[in-house]
Parts: C-alpha cells; sequence; structure tokens
C-alpha cells in the first residue's frame, strides 16, 4: 500500500529526479499545493503527486 504522504525526498524517488529537481516541479505551475507544510518542509497527497506525474507524462 503507498503511503498516504509523501515530502520531496519521496517525490524525487517517484519521479526519479533528484531533489532539487524535485523542487523546481514543486514550485511550478500546476503542481498540486501541499496539504501541510512542517519544520522538514511542504508534504503532499500521494496520489494527487501521482495524479499529477502522469497527467504530465512523468509517470
Amino acid at each position: 500500500m503507498a503511503e498516504r504522504l509523501m515530502g520531496i525526498s519521496e517525490i524525487a524517488e517517484l519521479l526519479g529526479v533528484s531533489r532539487q529537481r524535485a523542487h523546481q516541479l514543486a514550485a511550478s505551475h500546476g503542481f498540486p499545493e501541499p496539504v501541510a507544510r512542517l519544520a522538514q518542509g511542504p508534504v503532499w497527497e500521494t496520489a494527487e503527486v501521482e495524479k499529477w506525474a502522469r497527467e504530465t507524462g512523468r509517470l
């Protein structure tokens, strides 16, 4: 079962990119908004990130 939330490291792993590139993608137009911002950084709903990745041809 996939985790419900993910941070930049998990996004980078999912997309096969560096953490720096994941930060760039997360800041881009159309990327889902984080559901929370913690001390360690923003977190996103996994399903929303996966949906975005499919729709943009990254998955």
